[in-house]
């Protein structure tokens, strides 16, 4: 082998930017070992000693240990597997520091305590399924055992709240208040107590589902009414309250008449809790829907519309 192409360990050092030390290192564990030794002794390295020397280093500089590096440089496993394996690793961790970096920004708005900060920190880093835990508690909680609207149930346990990996210090906030809100005793009972009614509804014959459609017409209705300025109690507001309550009569299949009114008031004042609008903003928040708009002076208004009617 022609000397003038081989490397003392001091030239490799030059080339590298290792130290003499730690190259001396890789070749006593064998990772490195020299090309061949000069007459005098010392180590000397080829081209193919340095090539490796540098993989090893890119290796290391990446935060692969030395017995990973071992199989690499031995072909027992592959540089695509190792890679796809630490970058893995690393999305894991920047997953982790983004979700930290979050909660930091979300305690500094909030002015959280100590407790507080804690107690944000140790929710956001739940799995998804323990973070989602809270949520089915809540549903067993206040919809187990009571045959209430099966779709309602449903719709609670499709649109779970999922914290996104790159979590915005608004949406960890939203998640700290939806878990206050569901183990809130208070409006568990709240919560049940809708569910109760909606099986005595269900005991009388009602089977009609969530009745989306019902509702955007009155908010599209009363939106209007709300709007133009009119009074619940106006002449004004007869017509409006004439058309939804025609519209409440087809839907449930019941006359139209004052019954009819009375019963959409039951209605409305069972589900009339501002946490429960709260709840689907949180939700909306943590799954970076659009903003949900407030329902309550829609339906407060129809209320008194109906009320005014009623005398």
């Amino acid at each position: 082998m022609d000397d003038e192409n081989l490397l003392t360990i001091g030239a490799l050092a030059e080339r590298t930017g290792l130290s003499v030390k730690t190259i001396r290192f890789y070749s006593d564990k064998g990772i490195v070992p020299p090309t061949c030794h000069s007459p005098a002794g010392y180590r000397l390295y080829d081209v193919a000693a340095l090539a490796r020397l540098e993989l090893v280093r890119t290796l290391r500089e990446l935060d692969i240990d030395l017995a990973t590096v071992r199989r690499v440089l031995a072909a027992e496993t592959s540089l695509a597997e190792v890679a796809a394996a630490h970058a893995a690793a690393l999305e894991a961790q920047i997953r982790a520091l983004r979700l930290r970096r979050a909660v930091f920004a979300a305690v500094a708005s909030r002015k959280s305590t100590p407790r507080e900060m804690d107690l944000m920190h140790r929710l956001v880093n739940l799995s998804d399924a323990e973070r989602r835990r809270f949520v089915h508690d809540f549903i067993d909680d206040t919809f187990g055992g009571v045959d209430a609207n099966p779709a309602m149930v449903e719709l609670l346990r499709s649109t779970m709240p999922e914290l996104p990996e790159d979590a915005t210090p608004g949406q960890v906030e939203a998640w700290m208040e939806l878990v206050e809100l569901v183990q809130d005793d208070d409006f568990r009972a709240a919560v049940r107590r809708m569910a109760q009614y909606q099986a005595a509804q269900r005991a009388d014959g009602d089977t009609t589902g969530l009745h989306h459609d019902l509702t955007e017409t009155v908010r599209e209705d009363v939106g209007r009414a709300l709007a133009a300025g009119i009074a619940p109690d106006s002449e004004q507001a007869g017509g409006v309250v004439a058309a939804l309550t025609a519209r409440y009569a087809e839907t449930f299949g019941k006359a139209d008449d004052n019954r009819l009114k009375a019963w959409i008031l039951d209605r409305l004042e069972v589900a009339d809790d501002p946490r429960v609008t709260r709840y689907w903003q949180l939700v909306a928040t943590i799954n970076g829907w659009p903003p949900l708009p407030d329902p309550g002076p829609v339906f407060t208004w129809f209320g008194k519309a109906l009320r005014a009617r009623l005398g």
